[in-house]
């Protein structure tokens, strides 16, 4: 039932929807996180989630200054003049960055600023390397069969004239299909291979059997796999938004406990977890960018090729999100120590 139930998804597909729907909807995702992001920082700060943590986080400020105190009083009685001076600053900082001066704070302006780096070093890096936009076009490239598909499995089970006005119907459908693809990526072999496929199904006789839909252009079951792939990958990269913005939010809970007389301030985790996404955000799109290069330069360019392209579909689903996070681990852990080094630098000298 559910199967007959995607077919009838497929087959009601808009063709001019297929390369628009997916720009337009990663621009309406984007849009919603940016304003996601200023109304939680900026916009009436006072009275929203992000106003509540910087009064929490104040509330650490207070409570972690007697133990900063304590630790301080201890070091001027010791007659260590140069580590309580230079430690002075802690507090400045804090107070600085948990001032609200009205709509949004010292720290919530400089978490945007962050944030907009590190989507500015993201977009940099994947204009250099996707010039030719060959990443959408290897997404594409690794769905269009099942699209097409989609478009003509109505008509498998009609026999006919009703068969031939159904792969009529369809036949127009792809051949719109085929025009904007065309107008996007230019004449690419893995177009015309493709609009091939459809032609020999439609006019060879008989040749309407679920195996010959199969062999040319892939099963129902491959259709559902890689849906829940590019679902997945959907997913990991608002998971990636999601979790930047809930570090963002828990910033004043850092800055507030930065006073504690130790060595691993919790402002330095926080920095380290926004770097952390960030690159996991930069590395996912470098590997989805690469590979789709390999794709399209290579196989799509042979008119004898018919590559199998589930391969493209498991890395961006499942391998490269695992690839990202543990490069982001592995940053994370050298941004740590090299901002804890590098404090521990100043305050010597200091």
């Amino acid at each position: 039932m559910w199967i007959h139930y995607l077919k009838t998804f497929f087959a009601q597909v808009d063709t001019n929807d297929v390369l628009t729907n997916g720009v337009v909807t990663a621009q309406s995702i984007a849009e919603g996180w940016d304003q996601q992001w200023i109304d939680l920082l900026q916009n009436n700060t006072n009275n929203n989630l992000y106003g509540a943590l910087t009064k929490l986080g104040i509330f650490f400020a207070v409570g972690t200054l007697l133990f900063f105190m304590v630790q301080w009083i201890r070091d001027v009685l010791a007659s260590e003049y140069s580590r309580p001076i230079s430690s002075m600053i802690w507090p400045f900082i804090v107070v600085m960055l948990l001032a609200n001066p009205g709509n949004g704070t010292p720290l919530s302006n400089l978490t945007l600023g962050l944030r907009d780096f590190l989507n500015t070093v993201n977009q940099e890096v994947v204009e250099v390397a996707d010039t030719n936009q060959t990443y959408q076009q290897a997404l594409n490239m690794s769905v269009a069969e099942e699209v097409v598909g989609g478009l003509l499995r109505p008509c498998q089970s009609l026999t006919g004239q009703q068969q031939v006005e159904c792969f009529t119907q369809a036949k127009q459908k792809t051949d719109i299909l085929f025009q904007e693809y065309r107008n996007t990526y230019g004449f690419q072999p893995w177009i015309d291979r493709l609009d091939n496929k459809v032609n020999q199904i439609i006019t060879i006789p008989g040749n309407t059997s679920e195996f010959a839909f199969n062999s040319l252009l892939g099963s129902t079951t491959q259709t559902i796999i890689k849906n829940l792939l590019v679902s997945l990958q959907s997913a990991f990269q608002n998971l990636i938004e999601v979790t930047m913005l809930l570090i963002a939010a828990l910033g004043p809970l850092a800055v507030g406990g930065s006073l504690l007389p130790v060595a691993g301030k919790p402002i330095f985790a926080w920095l380290t977890g926004l770097f952390s996404i960030g690159i996991a955000k930069i590395s996912f799109n470098i590997i989805a960018v690469i590979s789709a290069a390999v794709i399209v330069n290579g196989p799509a360019q042979n008119p004898n090729a018919d590559p199998d392209l589930m391969w493209f579909m498991i890395l961006l689903g499942v391998l490269a999100p695992i690839i990202s996070l543990g490069l982001a681990a592995a940053g994370g852990f050298a941004i740590f120590n090299g901002i804890s080094n590098t404090a521990v630098w100043v305050q010597e000298r200091v």
